[in-house]
């Protein structure tokens, strides 16, 4: 029998709160810019030789999962050295890629957000 929990249609209902609200959308936006560009200051080696393996396949079974090493992977390539992205792991030439075009989709949607937001302000004022 399948227990009604109260919380589990919030989850169901999730509403972004970028789309309500101007200033969620506003620091959402410098987010997304401002964490890119972190990541470039940050050194390419930042990820690795931690001492922590949070994979947990790794860490019960000893045994690396398609994902491991994706993190130093992707911070390699983003720093452009190829032949060390590929060394920690070859899915970082389809998961890089992806990531920067969902990246890109996110801002883009921010962006007309923000639009949205200006102009609703815009007719606020208007015909007040």
């Amino acid at each position: 029998m399948l227990y009604h929990l109260p919380f589990s249609m919030a989850l169901i209902n999730f509403i972004n709160p970028a789309t309500k609200f101007k200033w969620f959308n506003t620091a959402w936006m410098i987010a997304m810019v401002v964490f890119p560009i972190v990541l470039w200051i940050l050194p390419a080696d930042f990820f690795d030789n931690t001492g922590f393996e949070l994979c947990p396949s790794k860490a019960i079974f000893n045994f690396e999962c398609f994902g491991c090493g994706m993190t130093r992977a992707v911070m390699h390539l983003h720093h452009f050295e190829w032949q060390d992205a590929i060394f920690y792991n070859f899915g970082v030439v389809v998961i890089y890629p992806a990531l920067v075009i969902v990246w890109m989709i996110w801002l883009w949607k921010a962006w007309k957000r923000h639009q949205r937001f200006s102009m609703s302000q815009k007719n606020a004022t208007f015909t007040s």
